[in-house]
């Protein structure tokens, strides 16, 4: 049964697209299955992955509203390893759409039951706010995984996350849980980053990963190129850190069987 996870931060521009595709590229490049789901209508980590949103016959819109089994919309990306769920501007209709539905929180976490068995992991990149698509992804989730910018503002932040986590898991999804928070963007030569660092590790202690992602510029080009910055340059720095992010993320989900 896969491991499903929330790739979350309510601050945008903390690279949540970044560490959701290049996560999956390292989870396939250790071995595992690995379905990615994009729940933006902004579309990015659809085409982070290699797969063009302007041409796919089904997309997140349409499981979420019925049109499509999960199945039917998924689409493998060859150059990146993975299964792609892909999104795009239709899918911001469904934010409207869905109040009116019935078990309308529960739409993605039925559609991913379904396959579910086919998949080691399956992670879910969501919007920077929290609306009925992050919802959707929380109340289908086991956990989150939250990417986030050693600085001061994103301690802020991070607080209201923590309590929308612990409101989802109270009322909606008593599975849900803070998997972990990642370090990314990093740069161990500015003093504030590690002052900040050390405080978020004296805080949630074994909740932050040790993996650290650093401010790398090959993974910030992958993109244009359409490509997880791990299939991009595999030798490069973000690269290899994204790789013992996989590493690592395997091993915890071990450790809890």
């Amino acid at each position: 049964m896969a491991k499903i996870f929330c790739v979350a931060n309510q601050k945008g521009g903390v690279g949540k697209t970044t560490t959701t595709v290049n996560l999956a590229a390292g989870l396939s490049k250790i071995g595992q299955r690995v379905l990615m789901i994009d729940l933006d209508p902004q579309g990015n980590a659809t085409m982070g992955s290699g797969v063009d949103k302007r041409a796919l016959a089904y997309t997140a819109y349409d499981v979420l509203w019925g049109n499509a089994t999960l199945e039917e919309a998924k689409v493998h990306s060859d150059a990146s390893g993975y299964d792609v769920l892909g999104a795009n501007r239709e899918l911001a209709g469904a934010e409207v759409e869905l109040v009116s539905v019935d078990n309308r929180e529960n739409r993605l976490k039925d559609a991913i039951a379904v396959v579910a068995n086919n998949y080691d992991f399956v992670l879910i990149d969501c919007p920077p706010s929290l609306n009925m698509l992050t919802l959707n992804g929380l109340c289908a989730a086991h956990g989150v995984i939250v990417p986030m910018q050693c600085e001061y503002f994103a301690l802020e932040g991070l607080s209201d996350l923590v309590n929308t986590i612990k409101q989802v898991h109270g009322n909606l999804n008593k599975n849900l849980e803070l998997i972990g928070l990642l370090r990314v963007m990093f740069d161990p030569r500015i003093t504030l980053q590690q002052q900040v660092s050390d405080q978020i590790k004296s805080h949630f202690g074994e909740k932050v990963f040790n993996a650290v992602i650093p401010r790398n510029v090959r993974l910030a080009e992958a993109p244009s190129y359409g490509l997880p910055g791990v299939v991009f340059d595999p030798a490069a720095k973000g690269s290899l850190a994204f790789i013992e992010f996989a590493h690592e993320m395997v091993q915890r989900m071990g450790s809890k069987r």
